[in-house]
């Protein structure tokens, strides 16, 4: 009975580490790392764009 909970809790922790490695790759194609500062600073590019368009 022990060797079968330790066994148990070695699969879980497999289970629970891969789909943590999964969903970072994941994460990572979609792009979700790739600039967190960059829209706050977009939206004032493009209303300086927007001033030049109209002159």
């Amino acid at each position: 009975m022990k060797m079968w909970s330790i066994f148990f809790l070695i699969m879980v922790a497999f289970v629970l580490g891969l789909s943590a490695w999964l969903v970072f790759l994941w994460a990572t194609k979609s792009g979700q790392y790739d600039d967190p500062e960059g829209p706050k600073y977009r939206m004032l590019d493009d209303e300086e764009e927007e001033e030049h368009r109209e002159d």
